[in-house]
Order: structure tokens, then C-alpha cells, then sequence
């Protein structure tokens, strides 16, 4: 694969991705909690964020961050059809994520500037991808499906692909990920969990995010 291919599969994901070690996987379910929330993990180093689409709120959240939150990437998760990638492109998404991949999600991802970074659970999957000219995928649910040691032994036959591994990611398993040559950055939620939210406790969050973005791999 070239990288002109994966230029065109999924325009602009590399630089966004490699942003930051950790990207929050958050669920909102108020949408007003979205700024503050941007700006809580924006203060604390994590400049890119993921809302899944699985509450009512998260459009509108999305709309808030893209409009409100200078220096923040706000992505759109748990995108499931062609109507929610529509959806979250036009609330200012900057890139969608799936936990699953479908032929008519992957064609409504060619034809848009939103970059997709699709899910995948197995090997074939990943071929599946690559034959699409896709460089980035998410490894979903990443610790159920083999965690660590699943990727690595990816990397040798696959090398055209890297990863988002997401789904069971800890602060103590991320270095682990990070660790490996098809890792670009890992998914999680503990920086921001539902209940912190609610509560309006961004200076934990922020204090969470900032250990999130000081992670690395372990040293050898």
C-alpha cells in the first residue's frame, strides 16, 4: 500500500491521531457539560475527543466543542450508519469512529472529507481494510479481543496498518500498547467517566488528562 492510498482513504486522520498518546472516549449526556468538558481535557494536554454518538446530547455536544473549543479535535464515536457519519460531518466533526466496519459506511467515508477510523476485531478484518486503502483502524474491543499481545503479533504480517486499540484500555495497560510499532494511540474513558461529568469535577478531569497525556511506553 501506498501512502498516497492511505492519504486518500482517510485524509488528515495521521496528524490527528498522533496528537496526542490517549484519545477520551466520552458519553455525554447533557450537552451543555460539552465545553466545559472540551476545555477540562484540553487544559490538562488532551486536544483531541471522541463523543460517541449514544445519548441524545451527543450532536449537539459535538456542534458545541467544533464551535466553542479553539485548539480542540472533536470526533464523533460509536458511528454505526451512512446517516450518522452524515450527521457528525455536518455538526463539525472532524473525524468519525466505528466499532465495526460495513462496505456502505466505508462508501459513504470515501466520499467525504471526514476521515473514518473504522473497527476491527480480526485479522481478515484488517486485510479487509487494507484492501481499501486504509492505513489507521480501531482494535474493539480491544482487551475482549486479545489485548497486547493480539496486535503485536500483527505487526510482522500486516505492517501496512496501525491502531487505535479501545474497549477495556487502562492507565496501567495503555503503556503496554503504546509500546508497540503498529500502536498510534490508544482509546479510553477514565480520564472522563459519566459520573465526573455530572458532577462538573473538570479539575479532575483535567488532573486525569494530564496524566493521560504523559504516557508513553514503558522502558525496555
Amino acid at each position: 500500500m501506498t501512502s498516497s492510498m492511505t492519504k486518500t482513504s482517510q485524509p488528515g486522520l495521521a496528524a490527528i491521531l498522533e496528537r496526542v498518546p490517549v484519545i477520551p472516549v466520552v458519553l455525554i449526556d447533557d450537552a451543555a457539560n460539552a465545553v466545559p468538558l472540551a476545555r477540562a481535557l484540553l487544559a490538562g494536554g488532551l486536544s483531541v475527543i471522541e463523543i460517541t454518538l449514544r445519548t441524545p446530547a451527543a450532536i449537539d455536544a459535538i456542534a458545541a466543542i467544533a464551535a466553542e473549543v479553539e485548539g480542540a479535535i472533536v470526533g464523533a464515536g460509536t458511528v454505526l450508519d451512512q446517516a450518522q457519519f452524515a450527521a457528525a460531518a455536518r455538526a463539525g466533526a472532524r473525524f468519525a469512529v466505528s466499532p465495526g466496519v460495513t462496505d456502505r459506511l466505508l462508501d459513504a467515508a470515501a466520499g467525504s472529507d471526514m476521515p473514518l477510523l473504522p473497527g476491527i476485531a480480526t485479522a481478515s478484518e484488517a486485510m479487509r481494510l487494507i484492501e481499501r486503502g486504509y492505513g489507521f483502524a480501531k482494535f474493539f474491543p480491544a482487551e475482549p479481543a486479545g489485548g497486547s499481545a493480539f496486535l503485536a503479533a500483527l505487526a510482522s504480517p500486516l505492517p501496512q496498518l496501525r491502531f487505535c486499540p479501545t474497549g477495556g484500555v487502562t492507565p496501567q495497560s495503555a503503556p503496554l500498547y503504546l509500546a508497540l510499532s503498529n500502536v498510534v494511540c490508544v482509546g479510553g474513558s477514565w480520564m472522563a467517566p459519566r459520573e465526573r461529568i455530572k458532577a462538573h469535577d473538570w479539575r479532575t478531569i483535567t488532573e486525569a488528562s494530564r496524566a493521560a497525556a504523559g504516557l508513553r511506553s514503558p522502558p525496555a
